[in-house]
């Protein structure tokens, strides 16, 4: 079950429900796979802000291999066409950041609005956003426009599988994945 919620909010309530135990039962159990490092809990950022903010952390299973097994996911065509390729994608780009800058501030941001940014490090009293996206050339959004100007962020990087790196608007940029270890090493460590 934690395999359909990989890229998404917990809801402890929702899948103690579904199980027939306790929301504190599952609670446990998340806790439990966190420390064996087989799922990350990515924490919210939610910072004195008057908009009000998603407090819950969002779940991922670490290893693609093992989240792409649970959902039956055996080629890569069953992948390209799996309603989770966008979500399994999301979560190897944040084990690849993670690995990168380490675990310490690194969190998620999501408005009960609507708005979110994927991934929000802190680094020396400075933030930076990380949107994840599943597409040869992701275009600009109104939620990447809204957290850069609500968490002031110094940057934001649209991460893509793609090769080539484009300018979407001042201080938000496209880069393809390999551009990330040249990205992060320069700006954030």
């Amino acid at each position: 079950m934690v395999a359909h919620y990989h890229g998404n909010i917990w809801n402890g309530s929702e899948i103690g429900g579904s199980l027939g135990i306790a929301h504190t039962t599952t609670r446990h159990y998340l806790d439990l796979l966190t420390s064996a490092l087989v799922l990350r809990q990515l924490p919210p950022w939610f910072g004195n802000m008057k908009k009000r903010l998603v407090k819950a952390p969002k779940i991922y299973i670490r290893d693609s291999g093992l989240l792409h097994a649970l959902l039956r996911i055996q080629t890569t065509e069953e992948l390209q066409g799996h309603p989770k390729l966008g979500a399994s994608w999301e979560g190897f780009v944040l084990e690849q950041i993670v690995s990168l800058i380490g675990e310490r501030d690194v969190f998620y941001w999501a408005t009960h609005a609507g708005a979110e940014m994927d991934i929000v490090v802190n680094r020396r009293g400075k933030f930076w956003g990380f949107e994840i996206k599943y597409a040869d050339a992701p275009k600009l959004t109104k939620s990447m426009v809204i957290a850069k100007a609500d968490l002031d962020l110094e940057h934001v990087w649209v991460v893509h599988p793609g090769k080539a790196g484009y300018r979407l608007a001042p201080g938000i940029e496209c880069i393809g994945i390999g551009e990330l270890a040249g990205l992060v090493g320069k700006f954030l460590l």
